[in-house]
């Protein structure tokens, strides 16, 4: 299935290179070269995916990325040329799905791509019953979570974790588990990422994100989600 991918770098030979390589893999590709573009074609295009690199002209992709995140919930891949934890928290801080540090090996990039664009079409083929805790509502056909009715603004990474929580209610995941459950056996990234997300989701569904009532931490363990 052919999917539309904008990919944002300032780098021409680095552009032509992804663009290559992506639409060898079948998909459709448009592209943008600074911050204030990039933007742009993403609301004229809606891509089903953004490669967004850090390091833009006009506008940084960390102010790319809170803008459009607002907006959309496309997934988004970050790329940054410096192995800097700062660079890779703020991105997921701001919805970023996942990042890649430069250089980086095209076919691990590749990679990704697939097990992102792989588990939003699986998100959306299957239709299931809405699942409850508390007045939160997990309704998975339409993509949707809800809190006392209002629909909660959440990251695709973000609802990916909720919902495999709510599915296991009651259950505890350690990191580990949690990102080859939620972000998949080929993720690289580091389990700093699962504390991230927790600390953001806990923001949106505890009434006191500092005491939470719902999403629990057990000390040694990981994670579970009680209500």
């Amino acid at each position: 299935m052919s999917n539309k991918i904008l990919i944002v770098e300032d780098d021409p030979n680095l552009l032509e290179a992804l663009k290559y390589n992506v639409r060898k893999e079948g998909h459709d590709t448009v592209t943008a070269i600074d911050g204030v573009q990039a933007i742009e074609v993403a609301r004229a295009n809606k891509p089903d995916l953004i490669v967004l690199d850090i390091m833009l002209p006009k506008m940084s992709g960390f102010e790319v990325c809170r803008t459009l995140r607002k907006e959309m919930a496309v997934p988004i891949l970050m790329l940054t040329a410096r192995d800097d934890e700062i660079d890779k928290v703020a991105g997921l801080d701001l919805g970023a799905d996942d990042y890649m540090t430069k250089p980086f090996s095209m076919r691990e990039l590749l990679a990704r791509i697939r097990a992102m664009l792989r588990r939003v079409e699986i998100q959306t083929a299957i239709p299931e019953t809405p699942l409850r805790f508390g007045d939160i509502e997990v309704d998975i056909g339409h993509h949707v979570i809800t809190r006392a009715g209002s629909a909660l603004n959440l990251t695709p990474k973000e609802f990916d974790l909720l919902t495999f929580l709510a599915r296991n209610k009651g259950l505890v995941f350690s990191r580990d588990q949690l990102l080859e459950k939620v972000w998949g056996y080929d993720y690289s990234g580091d389990t700093r990422t699962i504390d991230v997300h927790i600390r953001w989701l806990r923001e949106k569904i505890e009434d006191n994100p500092e005491e939470p009532k719902r999403l629990i931490t057990v000390r040694g363990v990981g994670y579970k989600l009680e209500g």
